[in-house]
Order: C-alpha cells, then structure tokens, then sequence
C-alpha cells in the first residue's frame, strides 16, 4: 500500500535518544519584531546576534531546536497573543516576539522524506532547504531532502524509520532481499540534531 503522506509536516517531537519518554520541555527565546522569514511550528531554527531566526535557509544550517509557539502583545489590540506560528509583526511598544523552542539536543523528531530512501541511508545526514508552512494551522509544510544526503554535514541524523504504518511502505519486498529495501516517497522517518548549536563540534555524537 502505497504512503499516504502528501504534504510535509516540519518536525514533529517523538521521544528521546536512548528510548526515554521527552519531558515536552521547552525553551524561551525572543524573535527580533518584523523579522523577515516566517517560522511555523515545527520548523527548525537557529540562534544568530542573540534571536531566533530559520535553520532552514541551506541544508548545513546548525540549529538549536524546533519552534513551537510564539507570543506578543498585539500592536493593535494591545492584547496579549499566541499563536503557533510566527509571521512578520511588530508588537506593541516595538517590542520583540517570545519564541518558545524545543530545545533538547537529545530529542527525537518524526518528519517527512521528500523521495524513497534507501535503508542503506539510515544513519546518514540530511536537511531542509526552505521555510513554508501554513497560516491557518501554523503548521510547517516542509519536506526534509533526500539529496544532498552525507554521512556527517547535514542538520538532521535519519536514526530509523518511524513506526507508522500508514508512512512505511516499502519499494522492495523485505523478505526478498532486506539490504536492498527503500521506503517509498512520503515516508516518515525518526531524526535527532545532528549540527546542534549546543556542541562546539556541531555533533551530538562528538
């Protein structure tokens, strides 16, 4: 049966590395008022001159974690705001936005491949290349890349295949020849940071 992903998600919080249950922990950070690029929930990003800002623009970014909220005073109504995405505003009295960042270097995230995978890509590095998303979920609609995958420059580390069962078709049968096994387009595999901003190496491995 074919995957039934047809429009990507960003990242989505699953667990931790090492099988334990993610506390759902997040960070407070600020978005500078008017920044230029949108940031939905569920889009990597990355600190730079002390705000939140895409770690989406190349797939080498490093990152500190995945948006999930933000929060201002609106200009207009004067009334505080949330909202789970962030798209260009200015708040009240200037002031900057609050971001709220899932910020685990250890976390585990569920996201959407753009084409099959091969399982021999499993462990290799791969990102995002974009920041889309929609603004009446707030949801990010990004797909993370198959090409350009690398063993060690990329963002985002591939650690399995989610279990989905609706997102994990496979092109090969299994039982016929298992190392040569690729899950088709859409499918939903498990990532963890890879180029964290946390770690001056720019692996969690290192």
């Amino acid at each position: 049966m074919a995957n039934r992903n047809t429009t990507g998600f960003g990242l989505i919080a699953q667990g931790t590395l090492g099988s334990t249950p993610a506390t759902g922990g997040q960070g407070k950070y600020y978005i500078e008022a008017n920044y230029a690029t949108s940031l939905f929930q569920g889009t990597a990003v990355k600190q730079s001159a002390g705000f939140i800002i895409t770690a989406q623009a190349a797939i080498t970014d490093t990152c500190i974690g995945v948006l999930n909220g933000v929060f201002y005073n609106a200009a207009t109504t004067q009334k505080p705001t949330f909202q789970n995405y962030y798209s260009q505003v200015t708040p009240a009295n200037s002031e900057n936005i609050t971001a709220f960042v899932i910020d685990n270097p250890h976390q585990l995230y569920v996201g959407m491949i753009d084409t099959a995978i091969p399982i021999a890509n499993m462990g290799k590095t791969f990102g995002f290349a974009s920041t889309t998303g929609s603004t009446t979920s707030g949801q990010s609609t990004n797909k993370m890349l198959l090409a350009g995958g690398h063993a060690t420059n990329n963002t985002w580390r591939t650690v399995r295949i989610a279990e989905d069962p609706e997102n994990e078709d496979l092109i090969t049968t299994p039982q016929t020849n298992p190392a040569l096994a690729a899950f088709s387009g859409q499918a939903t595999v498990v990532v963890v940071a890879n180029l964290s901003q946390w770690f001056g190496s720019g692996s969690v491995s290192a």
